[in-house]
Order: structure tokens, then C-alpha cells, then sequence
């Protein structure tokens, strides 16, 4: 049978079962069982079967039964294959770490380690007593000290302003050039606020009975012809959420000069929750915009919203950016990376690109520049921005740059907006201080959203750089996969 028939199959049925024990206590003992039984059918799986799992639900519940069970070697085969399924993400990479580590099996945990140093990744294991079992040799020493050193800042990036402290979540940074102001978006309350250079505020647009306007989730400008767009929705985080408008969303354009309401776009009735979380417009004034949890991408056509990208294989959608010449449309997936799509051909593609030294994994925010890309990573550790250097078809990366990397500021980065030659970007997002009902778990934790401003020209024309291996000597034992690995053209920490 499938993992992923059973193990799901049977997590929902204990569930069922421990919430029928709290009042009867037959339902304990049938708890018990289906507990015996899963951990019975877990024993049994080998190694090929759970090769052959595509379900990480599944999967990670298989974790919880093998770490609860003490049984390390199944452990591995399940977090080797999460590691497949899920390339990207560090702490998965580092669970397995230490499950190589538990059992002593120092070829491996070094090997895993190397790779995820190469890749920039940034842990403090040296204090991590679960990996002592590896520690006393050069190759621990040396392993320590880069994923150390790929943890400390780097960058020339610098705060550039403070928004006010408030019950705002603002959710959305955009740039008037033709005025020399910054946009700001309200999830909490629906305004669209204008902002000067040092964070002042100034009211812009506010919803009301004409505007129709819930939260506001993203902006975007369309410079050249004077327009604002706003991806809007009801959703909890919006004050005046109800029942009756829940889930409903679309796309309000606005004259960027006046605030006047022009044309809006609404997900039509019987269509299901909708929530716009990312849009781009491209140099002729095209908007395009994501429903990141259903894994759609929109465009604006007239007053409506036309589907042209789903893909169900995806884990989400969270930023989406359009090539200069307005014929590709990238799109992120925080947990999967970066794909691409040629709206020119209607065609779908996978960006290729050196997995061993890049990571594209944890991805808020994405804006194409000068025929790169520059991704905002809050999922990554260290969080960071780099940018992308594409192949000149705009359809593979041929290398990367840190910009920003670890800097003191960041601490949940989000939306940015690109003003000239840099990005600026909120590093201290507040929404993760409201509950998944929208309320404010704690007022006194709220703090001014810091502002941040990374030079796109950083370094610019200078080969991309990552973890290299430096030579080890002396007594170091690696495997030879590990010896084998290297970084092109990388030859720096980050």
C-alpha cells in the first residue's frame, strides 16, 4: 500500500479516535490500537518503498513515528527522501545532519553538511550537543567555522526609514517615481498611505462604500500611464472581515496622481475564496496577479480576472516578476524555488541552474532588474537577498550574488518596490504577531517596520559567489562525494 494511503488514513483516525476519548474510555483503547497499528505498518516499510513517496504529509508523520520509536536508520530514508522532495530547505537537511550524526556516521553528516555549506546555508552547530558524537576532528572544526562564517552579515545595504508603530500590518511597499513617493499597503485597515524618505505618512486612499476596498495585500504601479493597482481581499486580517465577505477579492485600479477610483476586477460570485497576494505590471501597464494558495496567476483583462497559470504540482505561489521586455513571467514557489512561464508561447519551464551553490528556496519577494532577478529570501538561513544573473533567453540562471545576507535588521522581510538602482524592503514584517482569526495576540510586541534599501549594482559584473571548499588537511576524513563537489566561479564565504 502507499504511504500515503495509510499513514494519512491512519493519523486521521487517530485523531478521530483520541477526540472520542476524552469522553469514553473505549475510545483510549482504540486509540492505542490504531496507534500499535501504524507504528506496526511503519516498521514494515523499506527503504525502496518510502523512496517511492511524493507525500510529505505523509512522510512527516512517518518522521514523528520513527523518532518516537528510536528507529534512526528508517529516520534517514525518510529525510533523505523529504530532502529530495523539498531541496531547498535547510532544516531538513540539517535534521538529517543529526540523524547521521546519532548514529556516528561521520562520512555522511560531513558530506551532508559540506553540501549545505557550499550552498550558503548558515547554522550554529558548535553548539548543538546532538552532533557530538562527530566532533574531534578537522573536518568538524572546518565545518563549524564556514557554516559560522556563512551566518555573519554581509552586505552594503543600509536602513533607510521606519514606519510608524501601529496595529497596521502593512503588507505592501510600491514607488511613484514620477512623484518621488512610497506606497504603503494596509492589510489591517484597507488604506493606501504615501511616504516620504523618512517614513512619514500621509493618507492616500482609504476604503469606503464607493471603493469596495478590503485588506490590501499587494500594489503595484504602472508609472508610464499614471496607474495603482491594488490586490485586495477579505480575509481575517482585515478589521472589518465578516462572514458574509469572506474570501472575496479582486483588483482595484486607481489614478496614481489623485487617489480617484478608476476600474475594479472581482473574482466573481461562486468562484470560490479568493486572495491576491503577489502582482506585477509590466512596462506596457499588463498587471498580473497570484492567488498564492490555490496556485493561480491572473491577468487583468478589462473588468475581469483571466486564469493563465495553474499548476497543482506547486506548493504555493509567493512573488511573481515580468522580464523587461514583458514575454516572461516569473514565478516563486517558497518551498519549490523558481519556475518560469513564456507568455509569448503560453508555455511553462523550469529555470535551470547550479543546485550545489544556489539555493532559490523561502522566497517573499522577487523583482526583475537589468536582465537578473533579485529575490528577497525570509525562509532561507541566513535570511538574504540575492540576485540572479539569467542567461540572455531570460529561461536559466547562470549565477548569483549576495547583496544582503544576515544583517542585523532582518527579521521577517517582506514586500519592496525597486527606486532607482536599489531595493528598498520591509525587514520586520508584523503580521506574524496575528493569530490565523486575524486578532492581535500581543499589542506590546508590535515595533516600527524598518525599511531597508540593498544596491542592486552591488558587485555587478563580478562572478557570482557561494561556499567554496577550502582545502582540508591533516587527519580530515570526508567522502569523496563531498571532496568532489565544488562551486563555479565561487570562491568567497558567501
Amino acid at each position: 500500500m502507499k504511504i500515503q494511503s495509510w499513514i494519512l488514513a491512519g493519523a486521521l483516525a487517530s485523531l478521530s479516535v483520541a477526540a472520542a476519548a476524552q469522553s469514553q474510555a473505549a475510545g483510549k483503547d482504540r486509540a492505542e490500537a490504531v496507534r500499535e497499528n501504524i507504528v506496526k505498518r511503519a516498521e514494515a516499510l523499506t527503504e525502496e518503498q518510502i523512496k517511492q513517496s511524493r507525500d510529505l504529509a505523509g512522510l512527516s508523520k512517518l518522521a514523528q513515528v520513527y523518532n518516537a520509536q528510536n528507529d534512526t536508520q528508517r529516520l534517514i530514508w525518510v529525510l533523505r527522501r523529504a530532502c529530495e522532495l523539498m531541496p531547498n530547505s535547510g532544516d531538513l537537511k540539517l535534521q538529517l545532519a543529526l540523524a547521521y550524526a546519532k548514529v556516528d556516521d561521520k562520512s555522511n553528516a560531513y558530506d551532508t553538511l559540506v553540501r549545505m555549506q557550499m550552498q550558503g546555508f548558515g547554522y550554529d552547530v558548535a553548539h548543538d550537543a546532538r552532533f557530538a558524537p562527530i566532533h574531534g576532528t578537522k573536518v568538524w572544526d572546518y565545518l563549524v567555522a564556514n557554516l559560522g562564517n556563512n551566518a555573519q552579515p554581509f552586505g552594503e545595504g543600509k536602513a533607510a526609514f521606519d514606519l510608524p508603530k501601529g496595529d497596521n500590518a502593512f503588507s505592501a511597499l510600491a514607488w511613484d517615481a514620477k512623484r518621488g513617493q512610497f506606497l504603503i499597503g494596509s492589510a489591517r485597515d484597507g488604506s493606501v498611505r504615501l511616504a516620504d524618505s523618512k517614513g512619514k505618512l500621509t493618507n492616500f486612499i482609504s476604503p469606503n462604500s464607493q471603493y469596495g476596498l478590503w485588506g490590501v495585500d499587494a500594489l503595484g504601479v504602472d508609472a508610464d500611464h499614471g496607474k495603482l493597482y491594488i490586490a485586495s481581499s477579505a480575509s481575517p486580517l482585515y478589521k472589518a472581515f465578516t462572514a458574509e465577505t469572506a474570501g472575496k477579492a479582486g483588483i482595484f485600479e486607481f489614478d496614481l496622481g489623485s487617489g480617484k477610483l478608476i476600474r475594479k476586477a472581482l473574482f466573481a460570485e461562486g468562484s470560490g475564496a479568493h486572495r491576491l497576494t503577489s502582482m506585477v505590471v509590466d512596462k506596457t501597464g499588463q498587471v498580473y496577479a497570484a492567488d498564492g494558495a490555490r496556485k493561480q496567476v491572473f491577468k487583468l483583462e478589462g473588468a475581469g480576472l483571466k486564469e493563465i497559470v495553474t499548476n497543482p504540482k506547486l506548493t504555493g505561489i509567493s512573488a511573481l516578476a515580468v522580464s523587461g521586455d514583458g514575454r516572461i513571467l516569473y514565478i516563486a514557489d517558497f518551498a519549490l524555488g523558481i519556475y518560469g512561464y513564456d507568455l509569448a508561447k503560453g508555455q511553462a519551464f523550469e529555470p535551470a541552474y547550479n543546485a550545489a551553490s544556489m539555493v532559490l528556496g523561502g522566497i517573499v519577494d522577487m523583482h526583475w532588474f537589468d536582465n537578473t532577478l533579485t529575490i528577497v529570501q525570509d525562509g532561507m538561513v541566513p535570511k538574504r537577498v540575492m540576485r540572479l544573473a539569467l542567461t540572455k533567453d531570460g529561461h536559466d540562471i547562470a549565477g548569483a550574488m549576495p547583496l544582503d545576507v544576515a544583517q542585523p535588521p532582518f527579521e521577517a522581510l517582506g514586500s519592496g518596490a525597486v527606486v532607482g538602482e536599489k531595493l528598498y524592503f520591509m525587514t520586520n514584517r508584523q503580521d506574524p504577531f496575528y493569530d490565523s482569526h486575524g486578532v492581535l495576540t500581543d499589542a506590546d510586541k508590535l515595533e516600527p517596520v524598518h525599511v531597508f534599501a540593498s544596491n542592486l549594482r552591488f558587485a555587478w559584473g563580478q562572478n557570482g559567489v557561494g561556499a567554496a571548499l577550502a582545502p582540508i588537511s591533516g587527519d580530515a576524513t570526508i567522502s569523496h562525494k563531498a571532496r568532489g563537489a565544488h562551486a563555479p566561479d565561487d570562491d568567497t564565504k558567501h
